[in-house]
């Protein structure tokens, strides 16, 4: 059973400024939240909030009813993040990258990780330093860990970041499938998305603006 996400009363301050206060939200099996707000509003704040990276100044989360500072374990089973940067080493290989990523967490048999490269385009390049990849190449071996064994809750900061059209479309039609299979997904993006689930909604920060 998918758990459920909540934040209630939730404030966020950073650099002695309130970026937003009494901020409420509700995420459940099937639903798809995307965060926006002008530049500085706090949308990657929020995002880190939701994946227990931060402490909320005021307010808390709960996760299936219970807060979320006190489910580190199960946070850590039911979440996949992937953040603004790539979070690759330049050094190592797509094949060896997602093969350290997952030892984490969900450990993946070397098939898994070549059959998700391949999901990606990145066939044929299973072997090579990620220095020399491209932007684009790069960012997707880090979206190659949503075609793995993923966890139910997928917290994505700027997924579309370099991507290229193809790309765009595929990814979208990734982050619909999963949420139409019961899976939640929040993510930030300028990108306006072209396919959304039936469960989609947007959560414009500006409007919590303390």
């Amino acid at each position: 059973m998918t758990p459920h996400l909540q934040a209630v009363g939730l404030a966020c301050e950073r650099d002695w400024r309130m970026l937003f206060e009494n901020l409420e939200l509700h995420l459940g099996a099937g639903d798809m939240l995307q965060i926006s707000g002008p530049n500085g509003s706090g949308k990657t704040s929020l995002l880190r909030l939701m994946a227990g990276l931060m402490s909320p100044t005021a307010g808390q989360i709960l996760l299936s009813g219970k807060p979320l500072a006190e489910q580190r374990n199960e946070l850590a089973r039911i979440l996949l993040w992937i953040g603004h940067a790539a979070g690759i080493k330049d050094v190592l290989s797509p094949e060896e990258n997602l093969a350290w990523l997952c030892a984490l967490h969900r450990p993946a048999a070397p098939a898994a990780i070549r059959t998700a490269l391949e999901a990606v385009g990145l066939r044929g390049f299973e072997d090579v330093p990620c220095h020399t990849l491209s932007a684009g190449q790069q960012r997707r071996v880090a979206l190659a860990r949503l075609y793995l064994d993923s966890p139910p809750l997928w917290i994505l900061d700027e997924p579309f970041t370099a991507l290229d059209k193809q790309g765009v479309a595929q990814l979208e039609a990734h982050l619909a499938a999963h949420c139409e299979q019961g899976g939640m997904v929040v993510l930030t993006t300028h990108h306006t998305l072209e396919r959304k689930p039936s469960g989609y909604r947007e959560l414009n920060l500006g409007q919590w603006a303390a």
